[in-house]
């Protein structure tokens, strides 16, 4: 499978390397000039943006020009161009899977907290938080998957709002961002009770479960044909539980 990867920094360049393992084509990386222009597109199987959220659209408008139609959309903080981005999609009929943290462990992660935070809304009398690091650079605060993940929980447990303008009056979740160092990144959520205090963590200790995360959505594009417009990560992540695994000998 032949991919083209716009961003490739730290994040696209780990994408590269495990298509390039996987025995794929080398994939077409996208960068700028130095005058800021770039050259058409060319057509791959499936474009991955590992890029920044605000280039998000521009580089959706170069790949689209140029005649593809299927994305892994792996960038963050882009929030505010879902319509535009979801309805170019949809005039294109393209596919995208979009997911603030395309790692298989991340997206067992979201479940695994909503069902935590549905328990202990019943059990009564524990407060969740989230704190997340990651390295000093990253620009969105806080972080796309520590969003997610106070979603899922104010979902579960409606005691919560997301934001701090909640028109019903319910107090916003604490979600803390911390920027330093060069950690790729660490989610902690916190159940909060009077005589205990419980705590799901996950960390990253580097960037190859988003690469392969990558490789498995861009599979999942080409397996079939997708509708046109955007798609959950959770629908790769559906196909990948529901394919038998080979059991590892004791």
């Amino acid at each position: 499978m032949h991919l083209l990867v716009y961003g490739p920094g730290r994040l696209g360049a780990t994408v590269i390397a495990a298509a390039t393992a996987a025995g794929w084509p080398r994939p077409d990386a996208m960068t700028r000039t130095v005058d800021g222009l770039r050259r058409p597109a060319p057509v791959a199987d499936v474009v991955v943006d590992a890029s920044r959220g605000d280039a998000v659209l521009d580089n959706l408008d170069h790949a689209l020009r140029a005649g593809n139609r299927s994305f892994v959309l792996a960038a963050t903080g882009w929030d505010a161009d879902v319509a535009a981005v979801r309805s170019r999609l949809l005039d294109d009929g393209a596919a995208a899977v979009v997911a603030p943290n395309l790692s298989l462990g991340a997206a067992l992660f979201l479940r695994l907290t909503a069902a935590a935070a549905g328990w202990y809304a019943a059990a009564g009398g524990f407060e969740p938080s989230v704190v997340e690091w990651h390295r000093r650079g990253k620009v969105d605060r806080p972080s796309g998957t520590a969003r997610a993940i106070a979603r899922r929980i104010t979902t579960a447990d409606p005691r919560w709002s997301s934001g701090d303008d909640d028109p019903d009056g319910r107090p916003a979740l604490e979600v803390v961002g911390v920027r330093a160092g060069a950690a790729p990144g660490t989610h902690l959520v916190t159940f909060d009770g009077a005589g205990e205090s419980i705590e799901l963590r996950l960390t990253a200790r580097d960037r190859t479960a988003y690469a392969d995360g990558a490789l498995a959505a861009a599979r999942w594009l080409r397996a079939e044909p997708r509708a046109p417009g955007l798609h959950p990560f959770d629908a790769v992540v559906d196909d990948l539980l529901s394919t038998p695994r080979v059991a590892v000998p004791a």
